[in-house]
């Protein structure tokens, strides 16, 4: 395994690949750290004869998920250090960009309760942000996640050396991203609830000038580099 391959990037979608890779179909499935679980929504209307679950710590957030209905998708408000599925129940495992968010001392409680609950041959799927790019250097005027995503690429190296598990395959996406306006930035990486920022005002401006130097006409966009690490563990 390995942290960033610059030269392996493609560009594309996230739930384009996730397509690619995992068989939803009948499948039961549960994203750890769902923020506003977009995706999972989108695969759960997609999907209608699987079963989804997305867990959120965040209560603010978990409470405005509860405020959509959809009949194959349960949202519960709960920790990937502590999962509340039986042992070898779930078809496949994902956490998109959430990983790094769990405290380090509880990364790997989070990785042996994924090995705990999957399927033998089921899958887990991890996509987190590489440490570089305009993006990255953009997001670290905020908080800097240099260390955190080291500890949560660790964690997943450990969790692909256990005896019951094996790497399947490591790529490397970018995904394009625009934000039409400072304030849409600000809103959905500022404002946020699932993180305490702590940022005087000379900074909040730092930010705002950094961001303003890649607006156009169109908004700002950006590519933003991910690195995909597909987990299986191993079939009895």
């Amino acid at each position: 395994m390995v942290l960033d391959r610059p030269e392996a990037y493609v560009t594309g979608r996230e739930l384009d690949l996730m397509e690619q890779l995992l068989r939803f179909d009948g499948m039961r499935g549960i994203e750890l750290g769902c923020g506003s679980a977009w995706l999972t929504k989108t695969l759960a209307r997609r999907y209608p004869s699987a079963r989804f679950i997305a867990t959120e710590v965040d209560q603010i957030q978990h409470r405005k998920n509860l405020q959509e209905s959809i009949e194959n998708l349960e949202f519960r408000l709960e920790g990937a250090q502590s999962i509340g599925e039986p042992d070898e129940s779930l078809d496949a495992v994902w956490m998109l960009k959430s990983l790094h968010h769990v405290p380090t001392e509880l990364m790997a409680q989070a990785m042996d309760e994924i090995a705990r609950v999957l399927k033998p041959g089921g899958y887990a799927y991890f996509s987190e942000p590489v440490y570089s790019g305009d993006f990255n250097a953009l997001m670290s005027l905020i908080h800097d996640e240099k260390k955190v995503r080291q500890a949560a690429f660790d964690a997943i190296r450990s969790l692909a050396e256990r005896d019951d598990m094996a790497l399947q395959q490591q790529l490397f996406l970018n995904v394009p991203g625009c934000y039409e306006s400072w304030e849409v930035f600000e809103s959905r990486f500022l404002k946020v609830t699932h993180t305490k920022l702590d940022l005087d005002e000379q900074r909040y401006q730092q930010i705002r000038e950094a961001f303003s130097q890649h607006l156009r006409d169109d908004g700002a966009h950006f590519l933003k580099p991910h690195r995909i690490d597909l987990l299986r563990k191993r079939p009895q």
